[in-house]
Parts: structure tokens; sequence; C-alpha cells
């Protein structure tokens, strides 16, 4: 008998903290590994549009913000699914954070690169600000170290780019 995952009655008393809590992250080191290596687009593109001829700006800048926007989703991620795993009332402030964020990492693309790029500093600095009040109560304060070394890094490359559009 095949059971449908999405229809099926999930019990009540599970949480994301319950779900998403451990005392071992078992993935912690590919974790970390993987966060930094996804800086790596920020710095070099950044590097980029300080270093290219001025006819290739658009392409690099695109290239940045589109990044961003990227990053920004992706962490939207995270809070759709502590809010679609939740039971709790409380908890849908995670699902429409998560389309905000990625509405608003959408507008940053499509904004010219010397407005769009601050913007999208900002909006990973605002996303690494509700996660600080959000992350403790899901069970990922652990988290919160990397995601704010992380936060810094992208925000600082994003405007040191948008000095050079």
């Amino acid at each position: 008998m095949h059971t449908d995952p999405f229809t099926q009655d999930r019990p009540q008393d599970k949480s994301p903290s319950l779900l998403l809590e451990s005392d071992s992250y078992v993935h912690e080191e590919l974790i970390t590994r993987l966060g930094f290596a996804g800086l790596l687009p920020f710095v070099i593109l950044a590097l980029l549009l300080w270093l290219v001829d001025e006819d290739l700006h658009p392409f690099v800048s695109i290239a940045l913000t589109s990044y961003a926007a990227t990053i920004a989703s992706f962490l939207a991620g995270v809070h759709w699914a502590i809010g679609f795993l939740s039971q709790k009332e409380s908890d849908r402030f995670h699902l429409w954070w998560a389309i905000s964020l990625s509405l608003l990492a959408w507008l940053g693309v499509v904004m010219p690169a010397y407005a769009g790029l601050p913007f999208l500093a900002l909006l990973l600095i605002a996303a690494y600000l509700v996660d600080r009040k959000t992350y403790p109560n899901a069970g990922l304060k652990h988290w919160l170290t990397l995601r704010f070394r992380l936060t810094v890094i992208a925000s600082v490359a994003c405007l040191l780019a948008s000095g050079a559009t």
C-alpha cells in the first residue's frame, strides 16, 4: 500500500525545533565548506568589476546581482522549510518571510547595478537579522555564527562592487 506524504496526516506534536535540533551536526563540516565556497562568486565578481574594462561591467554586474539574489532566495528556502514543517500558527511568519525575501531579491536583480547591489547587500543583512530572531525557536541557533560570517563577506562584496558600477 502506497501512502502519499502530502495527504497523510502528520503528527501534531512535531515542530521544527524537534525536527531540526540536534546535538550532533553530521554535515556541519560540509555545510561550512560549502558556505564559504559559496562566497567565491561574490568575491571574484566584485573584484572583477574593479578590474575589467567598462564594456564588460554590465555582464559582470548582472552575474553578481543574479548570484546575490539566488543566495537570498536560497536563504528564504530555510524559512519555507521551517514554516512548511511546523504545526504552530506562530510559524506562519516563515512562509510569508520566505516569499517576501525571494520577491525582494528579484527586485534587486531588475534594478540598475549601482542601486541593486547595495539593495541586495542590505537584503542579505536583513535576512541575517530575521534569522537571528527566528533561528533559535527553530533549533537553528548553532548556525548563526556561520550565517553572520557569510553575510558580512557577501554584503561587503556587494557594496564594494557597487562602487565600481
